[in-house]
């Protein structure tokens, strides 16, 4: 045999040994996400899946909250195939699941085991599991200790909205351009009324009676929607109607916010010094109460989940994907990268018995605590029909949420009152559950 015959005979050999190390088949897993700052963080992050997945490639779509829900909901609904993992909520995870429009997930014991009980309940349907957590949260209030100490004011252990008013009366300072209370007001089920929900509740409010009447028109709801209203159109930012968690986030760690009061995940960046310069005169406190504290604090996972849709194949890199995400060897590597008080917390028992992020994060047990108190089985003043804090769990809210979160925007600019969205807001469900499929 020539050495040439050889040559390209040992050419032919390397070839074949070539197709034969190649993935079967290339996936492309299109992952819908969030602007938030974990999810930025664990797209920066997914390269190093696809090093140890080299048949894996994840290609992100990344939008704004309201974005995300009207894309990824078009998308799940219309079963068009558009993502491969969504990013999905507590609302979500329970109703899609029960519609048959998610898949189940299968993760290992340990980390199914480590879950925080009622963030776990919140993303199952009759007890499996749709919805993988990457972080969880309540809400807590956020305020500058130093402005605090110069007016001589002094925050209470548990806060109450009178005293909320009071503070940001005192510490508004347009000369100075620091705002007494920055609030969520973009409209939306998810945006401004997440947080004025758990102000109803606090004033003894509800969505709905036990009968499935809509409750708009209460004297809790009116008590709720003037002191948010009178708060934002006095002490807010001119603004406010423009800024949900992201952009209020961005305004406190500016130092233009006195008080803020918003979800728990805002901890770790506003206490961290390169994220903010005023890292150190970070106070924290627990969510305000009015005449009850039952449900005046949120409860909220953002999860990744697996449409039904999708084809085995890409289910199969789809289910390894999430499980990585949502793995303890990813909150490892996070630490590495990123260190204890910016791991995405909310989600495992074991995160809070750890001595390093205790000590790390110095908000961790008022966290805790305030995601194990929430309780969407009991979180109104008067008995209510619906599983839900901040929300309640049927396909009809978020068309009310969204509506009455319009009508509360156009309040806090000035163009109706209070009682135009009581009476409005209070049509708009009536109808919404005129239309509705009994509960």
């Amino acid at each position: 045999m020539s050495a040439a015959t050889i040559f390209a005979c040992r050419n032919v050999i390397f070839a074949l040994f070539a197709v034969i190390a190649m993935p079967v088949s290339a996936v492309t897993l299109i992952v819908a996400t969030v602007n938030n700052q974990h999810m930025i963080q664990m797209r920066s992050m997914s390269d190093e899946f696809e090093r140890s997945n080299p048949a894996i490639k994840i290609r992100w779509v990344t939008l704004t909250e309201s974005q995300l829900r009207q894309a990824v909901s078009s998308s799940i609904a219309t079963k068009n195939q558009q993502f491969d993992v969504v990013t999905i909520g507590t609302y979500e995870a329970p109703i899609w699941a029960k519609k048959g429009w998610l898949k189940p997930l299968q993760l290992p014991a340990e980390d199914l085991d480590d879950m925080l009980p009622n963030i776990r309940e919140g993303l199952s349907h009759q007890g499996q599991l749709y919805g993988s957590p990457i972080y969880g949260e309540s809400s807590m209030l956020y305020y500058r200790k130093d402005l605090f100490a110069r007016a001589k004011l002094v925050m209470p252990a548990k806060p109450n909205w009178s005293d909320i008013a009071h503070f940001a009366a005192q510490l508004n300072d347009p000369k100075g351009n620091v705002h007494g209370i920055c609030l969520r007001a973009k409209a939306g089920w998810g945006e401004n009324m997440t947080l004025l929900a758990t102000i109803v509740n606090a004033f003894g409010g509800q969505w709905f009676d036990m009968r499935w009447q809509p409750q708009l028109n209460s004297q809790a709801w009116k008590d709720a929607l003037e002191l948010y209203v009178n708060l934002l159109r006095r002490y807010g930012p001119p603004d406010a109607v423009k800024r949900g968690y992201n952009e209020n986030l961005s305004l406190f760690q500016s130092g233009r916010c006195a008080i803020w009061v918003d979800a728990t995940v805002a901890a770790g960046f506003l206490l961290d010094p390169k994220q903010n310069r005023l890292a150190h005169t970070v106070g924290f406190a627990r969510a305000p109460i009015g005449i009850t504290d039952k449900g005046s604090s949120w409860l909220w996972a953002w999860a990744l989940a697996i449409p039904s849709d999708i084809s085995d194949v890409q289910a199969i890199a789809a289910h390894k994907f999430v499980t990585w995400a949502s793995s303890s060897d990813y909150i490892k590597r996070v630490v590495e990268l990123r260190g204890w008080g910016l791991v995405p917390s909310g989600t495992r028992a074991s995160i809070y018995a750890n001595r390093n992020f205790q000590r790390a994060a110095p908000w961790s047990n008022l966290e805790l605590d305030a995601i194990r108190s929430a309780n969407p089985r009991n979180a109104t003043l008067h008995p209510n029909p619906y599983l839900g804090i901040q929300f309640a769990t049927i396909p009809e809210f978020v068309a009310i949420g969204d509506q009455v979160g319009q009508l509360v925007s156009e309040a806090v600019t000035g163009k109706i009152s209070v009682v135009d969205v009581m009476a409005q807001g209070q049509r708009i469900a009536e109808r919404q559950m005129r239309s509705a499929s009994p509960p």
